[in-house]
Protein backbone atom coordinates (compact mmCIF):
# COMPACT_ATOMS: atom_id res chain seq x y z
CA UNK A 1 0.00 0.00 0.00
CA UNK A 2 1.33 3.53 -0.79
CA UNK A 3 -1.15 5.08 2.05
CA UNK A 4 -1.76 3.96 5.93
CA UNK A 5 -3.75 5.51 8.33
CA UNK A 6 -2.40 5.17 11.90
CA UNK A 7 -5.37 5.84 14.06
CA UNK A 8 -5.14 6.05 18.51
CA UNK A 9 -4.90 7.60 21.58
CA UNK A 10 -1.68 10.10 21.95
CA UNK A 11 1.32 8.55 23.16
CA UNK A 12 0.63 4.46 21.61
CA UNK A 13 3.49 4.46 18.76
CA UNK A 14 1.98 5.81 16.05
CA UNK A 15 4.32 8.65 15.07
CA UNK A 16 7.24 6.23 15.52
CA UNK A 17 6.03 3.48 13.62
CA UNK A 18 5.84 5.52 10.59
CA UNK A 19 9.42 6.31 11.35
CA UNK A 20 10.09 2.94 11.62
CA UNK A 21 8.87 2.13 8.45
CA UNK A 22 10.03 5.04 6.80
CA UNK A 23 13.07 3.05 7.83
CA UNK A 24 12.57 -0.12 6.25
CA UNK A 25 11.08 1.49 3.06
CA UNK A 26 14.70 3.17 2.73
CA UNK A 27 17.28 1.06 4.88
CA UNK A 28 20.66 0.16 2.59
CA UNK A 29 20.89 -2.62 4.56
CA UNK A 30 17.46 -4.64 5.32
CA UNK A 31 17.53 -7.77 7.17
CA UNK A 32 16.62 -10.62 5.50
CA UNK A 33 13.16 -10.30 7.75
CA UNK A 34 12.88 -7.01 6.30
CA UNK A 35 14.06 -5.14 9.72
CA UNK A 36 16.16 -1.58 9.29
CA UNK A 37 19.68 -1.89 10.56
CA UNK A 38 19.26 1.29 11.91
CA UNK A 39 23.30 1.83 11.26
CA UNK A 40 23.28 2.74 7.69
CA UNK A 41 23.42 6.49 6.64
CA UNK A 42 19.70 6.22 5.52
CA UNK A 43 18.57 5.33 8.66
CA UNK A 44 20.49 7.73 10.84
CA UNK A 45 19.18 10.06 8.70
CA UNK A 46 15.81 9.73 9.28
CA UNK A 47 16.28 9.02 12.78
CA UNK A 48 17.92 12.70 13.01
CA UNK A 49 15.27 14.17 11.63
CA UNK A 50 17.55 14.92 8.80
CA UNK A 51 16.69 12.79 5.75
CA UNK A 52 15.57 14.43 2.08
CA UNK A 53 13.30 11.33 1.72
CA UNK A 54 10.93 11.40 5.10
CA UNK A 55 9.38 14.34 4.89
CA UNK A 56 7.31 14.68 8.45
CA UNK A 57 4.77 17.69 8.65
CA UNK A 58 2.45 18.37 11.46
CA UNK A 59 -1.02 19.13 10.08
CA UNK A 60 -1.77 21.09 13.03
CA UNK A 61 -0.09 24.02 11.75
CA UNK A 62 0.50 23.07 8.22
CA UNK A 63 -3.29 22.47 7.47
CA UNK A 64 -3.63 24.88 4.67
CA UNK A 65 -4.13 23.82 1.13
CA UNK A 66 -1.76 25.69 -0.08
CA UNK A 67 0.53 23.25 2.39
CA UNK A 68 -0.90 20.27 0.68
CA UNK A 69 -0.53 21.79 -2.71
CA UNK A 70 3.31 22.09 -2.10
CA UNK A 71 3.12 18.41 -1.00
CA UNK A 72 1.41 17.72 -4.30
CA UNK A 73 3.86 19.58 -6.49
CA UNK A 74 7.00 18.07 -4.30
CA UNK A 75 5.83 14.24 -4.91
CA UNK A 76 4.97 15.17 -8.87
CA UNK A 77 8.46 16.50 -9.62
CA UNK A 78 10.85 15.87 -6.99
CA UNK A 79 12.58 12.32 -7.21
CA UNK A 80 13.41 10.77 -4.03
CA UNK A 81 17.60 10.75 -3.17
CA UNK A 82 19.59 7.69 -4.54
CA UNK A 83 16.35 5.82 -5.53
CA UNK A 84 14.67 5.91 -2.32
CA UNK A 85 11.18 5.82 -1.35
CA UNK A 86 10.04 9.19 -0.70
CA UNK A 87 7.62 9.05 2.81
CA UNK A 88 5.15 11.88 3.75
CA UNK A 89 4.28 11.49 7.63
CA UNK A 90 1.36 13.88 8.55
CA UNK A 91 0.84 13.93 11.78
CA UNK A 92 -2.34 15.24 13.08
CA UNK A 93 -3.82 14.34 10.14
CA UNK A 94 -7.27 15.19 11.36
CA UNK A 95 -6.82 18.82 11.58
CA UNK A 96 -6.35 19.15 8.00
CA UNK A 97 -8.60 21.88 6.68
CA UNK A 98 -11.74 20.49 4.54
CA UNK A 99 -9.79 21.90 1.42
CA UNK A 100 -6.64 20.65 1.65
CA UNK A 101 -7.68 17.27 2.81
CA UNK A 102 -9.34 17.48 -0.41
CA UNK A 103 -6.16 18.83 -2.60
CA UNK A 104 -4.18 15.61 -0.65
CA UNK A 105 -6.84 13.49 -2.19
CA UNK A 106 -5.80 13.48 -5.78
CA UNK A 107 -1.97 12.68 -4.35
CA UNK A 108 -3.70 9.59 -2.47
CA UNK A 109 -5.23 8.18 -5.17
CA UNK A 110 -2.44 8.14 -7.48
CA UNK A 111 0.70 8.33 -5.61
CA UNK A 112 3.93 7.89 -7.84
CA UNK A 113 5.67 4.39 -7.33
CA UNK A 114 8.04 5.61 -4.78
CA UNK A 115 6.05 7.73 -2.83
CA UNK A 116 3.92 6.49 0.54
CA UNK A 117 1.70 8.53 2.71
CA UNK A 118 1.56 7.67 6.80
CA UNK A 119 -1.37 9.99 8.03
CA UNK A 120 -1.60 9.65 11.91
CA UNK A 121 -4.36 10.77 13.63
CA UNK A 122 -5.90 10.84 17.15
CA UNK A 123 -9.49 10.98 15.62
CA UNK A 124 -10.04 9.02 12.31
CA UNK A 125 -13.43 10.25 12.36
CA UNK A 126 -12.82 14.04 11.72
CA UNK A 127 -10.79 12.72 8.72
CA UNK A 128 -13.58 12.62 5.04
CA UNK A 129 -14.39 9.40 4.32
CA UNK A 130 -12.83 9.75 1.03
CA UNK A 131 -9.29 10.02 2.45
CA UNK A 132 -10.43 6.97 5.07
CA UNK A 133 -11.53 4.67 2.09
CA UNK A 134 -7.90 5.22 0.38
CA UNK A 135 -5.90 4.51 3.21
CA UNK A 136 -4.94 1.11 4.96
CA UNK A 137 -5.75 1.62 8.67
CA UNK A 138 -4.17 0.21 11.95
CA UNK A 139 -6.00 1.14 15.34
CA UNK A 140 -3.04 1.62 18.01
CA UNK A 141 -3.92 1.19 21.44
CA UNK A 142 -2.15 1.81 25.00
CA UNK A 143 -0.69 -1.51 26.52
CA UNK A 144 -1.07 -2.17 30.02
CA UNK A 145 1.68 -1.81 32.56
CA UNK A 146 0.99 -5.68 32.76
CA UNK A 147 1.21 -6.71 29.23
CA UNK A 148 4.56 -4.66 29.14
CA UNK A 149 6.42 -5.90 32.57
CA UNK A 150 5.36 -9.40 30.52
CA UNK A 151 7.09 -8.63 27.46
CA UNK A 152 10.14 -7.13 29.61
CA UNK A 153 10.66 -10.23 31.95
CA UNK A 154 10.37 -12.64 28.83
CA UNK A 155 12.93 -10.43 26.88
CA UNK A 156 15.40 -10.48 30.42
CA UNK A 157 14.72 -14.23 30.18
CA UNK A 158 16.00 -14.87 26.58
CA UNK A 159 18.69 -12.50 27.46
CA UNK A 160 19.99 -14.30 30.15
CA UNK A 161 19.66 -11.56 32.96
CA UNK A 162 17.89 -11.10 36.00
CA UNK A 163 15.18 -8.44 36.65
CA UNK A 164 13.44 -7.77 40.06
CA UNK A 165 10.19 -7.83 39.30
CA UNK A 166 9.86 -4.46 40.92
CA UNK A 167 12.65 -2.89 38.50
CA UNK A 168 10.29 -3.69 35.68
Amino acid sequence: AHAYLFAGPRGTGKTTTARIIAKALNCENRGVDGEPDSTCSSCVAIAAGTSLDVIELDAASHNKVEDVREIRVNVGTVAAVGGARRVYILDEAHMLSRAAANALLKTLEEPPEHVHFVLATTEPYKLPDTIRSRTQRFDFHPIGADVLIGHLERIAGLESMKAAPDGL
